[in-house]
């Protein structure tokens, strides 16, 4: 059940917010239990790690942000 606390919504903005609660609830229905997402590509630690590290000597400073 879906209770309005505040405000006097529109029979057009209530219906668009039950569409989107019911919209929600299916898709939490069709996901199995347990299953997470998987993580996006930009969140990959190993992506940090692609390149190697700089090699030491005196421009190293100078080189180890920008990968090689």
């Amino acid at each position: 059940m879906i209770k309005v606390v505040r405000g006097n919504p529109t029979p057009e903005e209530l219906a668009a917010a039950l569409a989107v609660v019911q919209a929600r609830a299916a898709a939490a229905e069709d996901s199995p239990s347990g299953a997470h997402e998987p993580a996006a590509a930009w969140a990959d630690p190993a992506r940090v790690a692609r390149h190697s590290m700089p090699r030491p000597g005196p421009q190293t400073w100078s080189r180890t942000y920008w990968p090689a």
